[in-house]
């Protein structure tokens, strides 16, 4: 199966990220890629609230969404949509990822559960949980040889959720992100192996990169590893592009059944400790 990953440079006006989008996609298609994924806040990067609320559109009839479905349709692929913001009753936000059937209907969506709220030296604080929701359901969806686990971004740093996935069956875990620099040039490529090496699954992770309309500068680095936790395909840059790689479910048979350790984990009790 060929998969693709594409780098984008999201900014605040959802029509012009889309027909960025477009191109890349078809350059995947013709490439023959079968799934695509587009990277975290891939519809509108905003920088808080206010700018969402500006754009954001509901989930039901959304305009990025419908003519996403078309060129799924069109193309006769899935589709990935990393995440877009969607509006709650609340006034505040689901990050959510969309995946797109080659007939162009909605196959799932995934909510991103855990929030960004870290203090960065040398940048702004971030506080994710002021704006969106966190999700509270681990999504997978059947790809044919390929099961899909969903994740987003700061997910990757929560392994509980790629256990509980690889155990629900997924070979295949998708990582969109928009990744800030200091902490892609610390842990991206780390955290991402981990999460391979542990599930003995293919990961791709889809990345934002560059310097964004909003002030925002993303690591980009969109990789493909291998369940051995080798990286198979990588760009080795933050510049808009599309990342294409083979994947084969039999190496997820061979590295599970070299280092079994899905099968081997065992629940164990944490004694409390006493105080004195």
């Amino acid at each position: 199966m060929k998969i693709a990953a594409i780098q984008m440079r999201s900014g605040l006006d959802p029509d012009a990220n889309i027909a960025a989008l477009d191109p890349m996609l078809a350059e995947a298609v013709a490439a023959g890629a079968s799934y695509v994924l587009t990277p975290e806040v891939t519809v509108i990067f905003p920088e808080n609230r206010e700018q969402l609320k500006s754009v954001a559109a509901p989930f039901e009839d959304h305009p990025q969404l419908r003519r996403i479905g078309e060129l799924a349709r069109q193309h006769g692929i899935f589709i990935h949509i990393g995440s877009l913001a969607i509006p709650l009753p609340d006034g505040r936000f689901a990050n959510r990822s969309v995946l797109f059937g080659p007939d162009g209907a909605i196959v799932t969506t995934y909510d991103k559960i855990h929030l960004f709220d870290a203090t960065i030296e040398g940048l702004n604080a971030y506080r994710e949980s002021a704006t969106y929701a966190g999700g509270e359901q681990a999504v997978t969806a059947d790809l044919g040889e390929f099961t899909l686990g969903m994740s987003i971004c700061y997910d990757m740093r929560f392994p509980r959720l790629y256990n509980s996935l690889a155990n629900a069956g997924a070979n295949l875990i998708a990582v969109p992100a928009a990744f800030t620099v200091p902490t892609g040039q610390a842990h991206w490529h780390v955290l991402l192996r981990a999460r391979a090496i542990e599930t003995g699954s293919y990961v791709i992770a889809a990345a934002q990169g560059g310097t964004h309309p909003n002030g925002r500068a993303t690591y980009g680095h969109s990789l493909v590893i291998d369940p051995w936790g080798r990286i198979v395909a990588e760009l080795d840059h933050d510049e808009p592009g599309v990342l294409l790689a083979e994947i084969a479910p039999d190496h997820v048979v061979d590295a599970r059944t070299r280092i079994p350790a899905l099968a081997n984990a065992r629940n164990f009790a944490l004694p409390v400790a006493l105080q004195p």
